[in-house]
């Protein structure tokens, strides 16, 4: 079976997947107007500044949409099906996509925790757990 395709980090990226290894969320602020974005990027899509710091995350999100996949997009993902990929909307006013773990009832509006998985090679990614 193929290994899974990983991410790359990039310069502006290796803070984050460098929280995720310590098990915490941290999002890019600019530094200039305030507004937290998340991919991470080197422009702030509102003020074009690129400046930055991070902030770490609440780790409160709520359910705002998702799909259950039956069909791997990867073939190294088939031992996992099916499963639900989120989208989430966070406390800190951004979204992140994530496989969601352990919701018996879906419903948009679902309060939800960041959690985090080792997914190999060092690697860990963040998944979504329903609050409580």
């Amino acid at each position: 079976m193929p290994s899974k395709p990983v991410p790359e980090p990039t310069p502006e990226s290796r803070p984050y997947w460098q929280g995720l290894a310590e098990g915490r969320l941290v999002l890019q602020r600019c530094a200039d107007c305030g507004r937290v974005r998340h991919y991470p990027r080197p422009l702030c899509d509102a003020c074009h500044s690129f400046a930055a710091d991070w902030v770490e995350a609440s780790g409160a999100a709520t359910l705002h949409s998702w799909t259950v996949a039956h069909h791997p997009y990867h073939p190294a993902f088939r031992a996992e099906l099916p499963y639900v990929l989120a989208t989430a909307d966070l406390a800190e006013g951004v979204r992140l996509v994530a496989q969601l773990r352990g919701a018996a009832v879906l419903r948009l509006g679902l309060p939800l925790r960041i959690g985090f998985e080792p997914a190999g090679e060092g690697l860990v990614l963040p998944v979504l757990r329903p609050a409580g």
